[in-house]
């Protein structure tokens, strides 16, 4: 009997990725996602779930996840379900409190009704950390978030130890750094950086518009991550761990990589004057140490950012080719 798993946010990056892995090993897998029948995915994402039971879920209504682990039987939930990042941060907060942190509360709530050995995994985020009091960061630097996503984050992971240490539920954090994929969210700035390269190798545009191409980030691969995820619920004990490379890299280098992949001199195309976009100057870098992880799962990145890039850049300059080709 195949061992059953329940992963939510699966239409997003990161659910495609952990689902095709789920599969790959072997599970059965159930996706959920709002409004099953009325939510109309490109044939691309479709595709990627074709081995997949997607399934309705509302994380604002306790019952409907019970209902939802009663349908579905997992043995391991992936919780990847979450009201924005990126720019939208401060967007909404009451949504944005309600459905990362309360949302977060009622799966665990369900799972230890219905059954408390159902092991779970939340995706975490670097922005619990907000300004960090210290460089790198790991599982026990100071949790400061500036935002009101970064604070609903945090609210979740701390009721996560709450479940774990006073009702014994197998429940942990995978606190991710910044990952990507050519499934990236298209706002989302390595995103805007290869789709707009690839139109620009296509004449379809002409000009990059973007902030402080000197900002600095610790970059990983979104495949990477979710193998990650995966190690942490077939350990022993439950516990929480970063998931990051360890490695900075700057906007200017995901330009100079995606526009030398194309044969172009980023240099050419890319505007960076545009304030808008720029964020204040950080005193601290955020870059994770995922040596505990690396050291008690036997994890370790495996796709480096430039390579990460070109996997986008390839992805978009075919994507559009086809389109423009289909029109």
């Amino acid at each position: 009997m195949k061992k059953v798993a329940l992963v939510t946010g699966v239409t997003g990056q990161d659910g495609i990725y952990l689902a095709n892995l789920l599969n790959e090993k072997g599970y059965e897998v159930f996706g959920a996602t709002r409004n099953k029948d009325t939510t109309v995915l490109d044939e691309e994402v479709a595709a990627q779930l074709n081995d997949v039971h997607i399934v309705d879920w509302n994380l604002r209504d306790k019952n409907d996840i019970r209902k939802l682990l009663e349908r579905t039987q997992p043995a391991e939930v992936y919780n990847l379900a979450a009201f924005t990042s990126g720019e939208g941060m401060f967007s909404e907060p009451d949504i944005m409190g309600d459905v990362n942190g309360l949302g977060v509360v009622r799966i665990l709530e369900s799972i230890k009704q219905f059954n408390p050995r159902i092991k779970f995994c939340q995706a975490s985020s670097r922005e619990v950390f907000g300004v960090p009091s210290e460089e790198p960061q790991d599982e026990m630097t100071l949790i400061n978030p500036r935002s009101p996503y970064g604070a609903a984050k945090a609210y979740a992971d701390m009721m996560i130890k709450i479940y774990r240490e006073h009702y014994n539920l197998f429940a942990c954090s995978a606190i991710l750094f910044n990952h990507e994929s050519p499934f990236r969210g298209q706002h989302f700035v390595t995103r805007k950086i290869t789709q707009t390269a690839a139109k620009i190798k296509l004449g379809l545009e002409h000009r990059l518009v973007l902030g402080n191409l000197d900002a600095r980030r610790d970059w990983g691969f979104a495949g990477d991550y979710m193998l990650a995820m995966w190690k942490m619920l077939q350990n022993d004990v439950a516990e929480d761990f970063i998931v990051a490379t360890g490695t900075v890299h700057t906007v200017r280098d995901a330009c100079k990589y995606a526009f030398d992949f194309l044969g172009l001199d980023y240099r050419d195309f890319v505007d960076d004057s545009n304030t808008e976009f720029f964020r204040p100057a950080e005193s601290v870098e955020l870059v994770g140490n995922a040596s505990k992880l690396q050291t008690e799962l036997s994890w370790k990145p495996l796709v480096d950012f430039r390579s990460t890039i070109e996997m986008m850049v390839e992805h978009d300059f075919q994507l559009l080719k086809n389109r423009n080709i289909q029109e």
